[in-house]
């Protein structure tokens, strides 16, 4: 999954930033307002953590310009006032949840998983596709009940077919989900990690459709 950090604080970004790849996200950061909002209205990302008291262009500002512009990614706002409205502005400006500053790392870690979950129409940590069950919040993976072991990149992989399992997902969709801005697009990396997943899966649920893109299907173990 690919994150947006815009928060004007250096140490404080740094620091989601970090929690947030630690926990397999590829994350972009930004430090004001307008770079926020350009990459947010740029790039295509599955969750964004934005700072309501931003210099140059106001968090709210941003959030309205985009939901005006249909950008629909789910939005967690920071905030270290207290004033109730101005937590009924970011929810009517189009945010999905909020934490107050200061907060505890891990609670934001859960409330993105949540969001992200939810955006997917998953209820629960739990996803399953067929024998092959993926658990959002300890990061475990399993077929038929016996744990699969895989790489932080292979996770980031599966996790994110599994989020939008029956739906052939494009490579270049792939690629702009699960890295951040300097990676090599022209890379075979994402066939390599299809072909180490689907072995250590030991079952057909992750689906090459020649020309498409891949695809995970509810379909039984042998």
């Amino acid at each position: 999954m690919r994150a947006l950090v815009i928060e004007d604080d250096p140490d404080l970004n740094r620091q989601i930033a970090t929690a947030l790849t630690d926990a397999g996200y590829a994350v972009d950061r930004a430090y004001d307002g307008e770079e926020g909002h350009y990459l947010g209205d740029t790039e295509p990302y599955d969750v964004v953590i934005l700072d309501i008291g931003l210099p140059k262009k106001d968090g709210i500002r941003v959030l309205e310009d985009w939901r005006a512009a249909d950008r629909n990614m789910p939005v967690l706002i920071l905030t270290a006032r207290d004033r109730w409205s101005d937590k009924v502005r970011g929810f009517d400006a189009g945010a999905d949840d909020y934490v107050a500053k200061p907060f505890h790392m891990e609670e934001v870690l859960a409330r993105l998983r949540a969001l992200v979950r939810r955006a997917a129409g998953h209820a629960t940590s739990e996803i399953r596709c067929g024998p092959v069950s993926l658990d959002t919040s300890s990061g475990r993976v399993s077929v038929d009940g016996n744990p699969v072991k895989l790489t932080a990149h292979e996770y980031r992989l599966l996790a994110y077919l599994m989020h939008h399992q029956g739906r052939v997902v494009p490579r270049s969709e792939i690629i702009e989900h699960l890295y951040d801005q300097d990676f090599d697009r022209d890379s075979n990396t994402i066939e390599v990690f299809v072909g180490r997943i689907r072995r250590k899966l030991g079952t057909e649920v992750l689906q090459t459709v020649r020309g498409l893109g891949y695809v995970m299907m509810n379909v039984s173990a042998e």
